[in-house]
């Protein structure tokens, strides 16, 4: 799907991961920020956007366009407002602590924004999706917006405003096991656990 642009979200404290950048992390002699590059121009065609607030992320890839938050200091669903404002969507987005996520599973996502606004996969994880591996169209920005004026920063806090189809567990593993499609790294434990996938 050609009108579909790619964003890696490159969020978060890192707190748990001792403050590093997380998505700057080798994984299979790879940084974790290199393998979704690849991953989402395979899937999009185009070259992703750079969700980042950090000084030196322009240095990460230089040969990416780096946006920071829209709305600094909202979480994830800043994040995600973001790279649907700057994208500008139909976007495609990937947090940059996931490194095996598939190019095929993010067409998929991107088809399905052909009749909704959000399209997103369930998943074996506590919230059920995976919000930060998920497809948005244009009109989640406005809800989006509410919801943090409102100061409810949940990933899914608009899902109620927009049409959202959830991708079926049965989909999903068309292109993989789901624990390790949705594999985050955020401590040094889940690094080494990387390297053994």
């Amino acid at each position: 799907m050609t009108n579909i642009r790619g964003a890696i979200l490159a969020g978060g404290g890192a707190r748990r991961f001792g403050g590093g950048p997380k998505g700057l992390a080798i994984v299979g002699g790879e940084r974790i920020l290199d393998r979704l590059v690849r991953t989402l121009e395979e899937a999009t065609g185009v070259a992703p956007l750079l969700v980042a607030n950090a000084e030196d992320a322009t240095s990460w890839r230089p040969d990416l366009t780096v946006v920071p938050d829209v709305m600094p200091g909202t979480g994830a669903l800043g994040g995600i407002l973001t790279a649907v404002l700057e994208a500008p969507a139909p976007v495609v987005l990937v947090a940059w602590d996931m490194p095996f996520v598939p190019p095929g599973l993010l067409r998929r996502l991107a088809d399905g924004l052909k009749e909704a606004d959000v399209v997103i996969p369930e998943s074996p994880g506590r919230r059920g999706v995976e919000p930060l591996c998920a497809a948005y169209g244009p009109a989640c920005a406005e809800p989006i917006r509410r919801c943090l004026d409102s100061g409810d920063r949940r990933a899914i806090a608009f899902h109620d405003q927009v049409e959202v189809h959830r991708l079926p567990m049965a989909a999903i593993r068309e292109f993989g096991e789901p624990s390790r499609i949705f594999f985050n790294v955020n401590t040094p434990g889940d690094l080494e656990r990387a390297e053994e996938c």
